[in-house]
């Protein structure tokens, strides 16, 4: 992967080059950032660089050894630790985890429980993961160079892992470099996160997203910047617009559905949507929480008729002209703390049933203020 592969982000290339070529490579990277905005491209990028045999001014060669391998994410010095379900290693993932990266490195954490069909599984990084790490690091580099760990939300650990981790943080082995790649910096154990450079990686530029939708995915110049501006630095959301998204589609639909019956009283359907939210998972129970706190936000702000502080899509804009007048300053609030006191709840392993049903009942309340 190269750096000309990384959406926007030249402040932050040229900075990691810079280093680079300085020698001033830290032993633990902290990249830290929303989901979307490329952390994961631009580590698998920067190892490429350092790693390769005849590195150019502004990216790798990609033609030595080194290189190849990278392409194909095969180089026996680079390792990845990241979530998996039912105790297994990251090796048993690692063939999986190598064609999802490659097919699409702009990925969420939803796309890889997806991938692995985690179901209502907990996806974590397991103790015993350390351990494979420490084993994998304690060889020599294969070609003399780097050998690299890049750690996919190393908020996701298990405190166990977490301490062996810091270990290897506080005594890192000759030329090795952790990656670590976080959407939660503030969930990290505090002592690992003192021991990395913290490097914030911003929102992707609007004229960057909109030029690689045009280039690489063939989208009309106009059509770009709309979506460009609709996913707000996340090029994961600009992705899910021009492709069918089911799931948003779902959520959609759940949305519009609640706000009806909770308008209209009708106390028996609330029940029953109810039911059906229950089945849909623990993770996606909590991804429609988060969608209904964007649509209530986004309705609120619709009321100013300001466009370019919204950022709905079509369908969605099209709601809103008929429901944002019922998101005011005397219930948006309310409505937020609904939403948030359901998710803590949800995480809790509250009965999702009763969660959802006492949560529909308090919009009867909310939506008539």
């Amino acid at each position: 992967m190269f750096f000309k592969d990384v959406i926007g982000q030249e402040a932050i290339k040229r900075r990691l080059i810079q280093e680079a070529k300085e020698g001033r490579v830290p032993h633990a990277l902290l990249f830290c950032g929303s989901e979307g905005v490329g952390k994961m491209p631009l580590a698998i990028a920067y190892a490429q660089y350092l790693n390769c045999q005849q590195p150019g001014e502004t990216d790798a060669c990609g033609v030595c050894p080194s290189c190849v391998k990278f392409a194909k994410l095969v180089h026996p010095d680079l390792h990845f630790m990241f979530p998996t379900i039912k105790s297994k290693v990251c090796d048993d993932y690692i063939a999986e985890w190598r064609q999802f990266v490659l097919s699409n490195p702009y990925f969420s954490f939803n796309h890889w429980l997806n991938e692995i069909d985690a179901e209502n599984s907990q996806a974590i990084i397991y103790a015993k993961e350390s351990d494979e790490i420490l084993r994998k690091l304690s060889l020599k580099s294969s070609e003399g160079g780097f050998k690299f760990v890049i750690l996919w939300l190393p908020e996701k650990m298990n405190p166990v892992c977490a301490n062996k981790l810091l270990k290897l943080l506080e005594e890192p082995p000759q030329k090795t470099v952790f990656f670590l790649i976080s959407e939660a910096p503030d969930l990290i154990l505090t002592t690992i996160f003192s021991r990395t450079q913290r490097i914030n990686i911003s929102k992707i530029d609007e004229q960057s997203i909109a030029q690689t939708l045009q280039t690489k995915y063939g989208v009309l110049q106009q059509e770009s910047s709309s979506i460009a501006h609709l996913a707000n630095g996340n090029f994961i959301k600009a992705l899910e617009t021009i492709h069918l998204n089911e799931e948003n589609q779902l959520f959609f639909d759940l949305f519009v559905s609640l706000m009806r019956l909770s308008y209209q009283r009708k106390i028996k359907e609330m029940k029953l949507w109810s039911e059906q939210v229950a089945g849909l998972g623990r993770e996606r129970q909590k991804n429609l929480l988060d969608y209904c706190q964007h649509m209530v936000r986004e309705n609120f702000i619709y009321n100013l008729h300001n466009p370019q502080l919204t950022y709905m899509s079509t369908d969605e804009q099209n709601f809103a002209t008929r429901f944002a007048p019922f998101i005011n300053e005397r219930n948006v609030m309310g409505m937020m703390n609904e939403l948030t006191e359901a998710q803590a709840h949800i995480q809790q392993n509250v009965n999702a049933k009763m969660v959802f049903f006492d949560f529909a009942l308090k919009m009867i309340v909310l939506l008539k203020q």
